[in-house]
């Protein structure tokens, strides 16, 4: 079968910066160093520049020591990169007022949301009062408020946990309806940036005019930060959380971003231990990375990227693309998707198709995506991308799934 050409409609954006990313992709060892694989998995975990790799070097090798329990000077200058790295996640995020928000350092997104929902949210609902929840996003988006609502329940207070409408035709949060549900007693509300299945910006902006200037925001933002310009200045929410990993630092590291205006002082409770500090030296070398090559064209790149494979994927007929159909063709005037494109086979299973694009040397995730339960219940194959992936890859991967139409 012949891939349908996609050339008259993919943005002339990919021409422009393809220099431009051809330098950026040479700076990732693992990438240059099997060019024969194309990994298209970022929204699992993202790769690491060299410079990041560099930065950990340095680290474990001049500096490495425990944070906040010496006096000595490898403790000194590790307990200043924790505290420098505070304030670059807040320059990071374009935080309004640096002098009054906390970063608190977890293990990534999904203990970060459950350090908020276990540590934080108790203090602030009475019996009575309402939250809503996300039930079609990530999963560790919707787990730790229902264990928050079961744990306020063993101790008598009862609150009622709403969930976050949607609209059916996009998958974006439905503003309209969130309104009318929120009332008076609406005291939280759990939101994702961008879909980690769908790749749609749920349009973040529209939640705070929906619920009122008093409900609580709480925004995982783990598939939008080192992937696009992430204002929360813009956002207006009270808590934006996010894994290391995903943003080109090392594992096991995420930050809790609390604005400290609505609601208890956010304050994790327990002792602390020891902070992943080779992890932080990580995150902070990312964000620099990061700032240094600019989100705002890594996202016009991958943007551009998931509209030549969906623009071209709409018009084989063997596949569904899951999400918004009116943002497939490229040159569609709706908002693109953020280089998150996950789709199925009519007849193949989406875990033989993951092994079939393995085997042409393609990294892709087949399973559910970890997506709540009033998300698909149909296993999918998810494309994601980042700025080390080129059109000849998109071109490459087009190929061989049109020849299993």
């Amino acid at each position: 079968m012949t891939v349908p050409r996609t050339d008259a409609h993919v943005p002339c954006l990919i021409d422009e910066l393809r220099e431009w990313q051809r330098t950026l992709r040479a700076q990732f060892p693992i990438i240059t160093g099997h060019p024969e694989l194309a990994y298209l998995d970022s929204a699992a975990t993202a790769q690491k520049p060299q410079a990041v790799l560099d930065a950990v070097h340095a680290y474990l090798t001049t500096t490495n020591a425990n944070a906040g329990r010496g006096t000595y000077p490898w403790a000194n200058r590790t307990t200043a990169l924790v505290e420098q790295a505070r304030d670059r996640v807040k320059g990071f995020l374009a935080d309004p007022a640096p002098e009054r928000s906390a970063v608190h350092f977890t293990s990534g997104t999904t203990e970060g949301l459950r350090t908020v929902a276990r540590d934080w949210l108790p203090g602030l609902l009475a019996d009575g009062d309402e939250i809503v929840v996300p039930v079609a996003d990530h999963e560790a988006n919707i787990a730790p408020w229902l264990e928050a609502q079961r744990d306020l329940a063993r101790q008598g207070v009862h609150i009622r946990v709403r969930p976050m409408p949607y609209q059916r035709s996009s998958g974006d949060y439905d503003h309209i309806a969130l309104a009318e549900l929120a009332g008076e007693r609406t005291r939280f509300v759990a939101v994702t940036h961008v879909h980690h299945v769908y790749g749609g910006n749920m349009n973040i902006h529209r939640i705070r005019r929906a619920v009122g200037p008093d409900a609580v925001i709480c925004l995982d933002a783990a598939q939008s930060v080192g992937h696009l310009p992430v204002s929360v200045a813009d956002l207006d929410v009270d808590f934006l959380v996010f894994s290391g990993h995903k943003a080109m630092a090392l594992p096991g590291t995420g930050a809790v971003w609390a604005r400290q205006a609505r609601g208890p002082e956010f304050a994790p409770g327990g002792w602390s231990g020891t902070p992943n500090t080779v992890g932080i030296a990580s995150l902070a070398a990312a964000l620099d990375w990061l700032d240094t090559v600019g989100t705002d064209r890594i996202e016009q790149w991958t943007v551009a990227l998931a509209a030549r494979l969906t623009d071209a994927l709409r018009h084989l007929d063997a596949y569904e693309i899951l999400g918004c159909r009116s943002s497939l063709a490229a040159d569609s005037s709706v908002q693109r998707r953020q280089g998150i494109v996950t789709f199925r086979h009519r007849a193949v299973d989406s875990a033989d198709l993951g092994f079939i694009l393995f085997s042409h040397g393609f990294m892709v995730r087949s399973d559910h995506h970890c997506q709540g339960g009033a998300g698909e219940r149909t296993g999918s194959v998810r494309v994601s991308l980042h700025i080390h992936n080129t059109a000849e890859e998109i071109d490459r991967l087009l190929t061989v799934l049109a020849a299993l139409g």
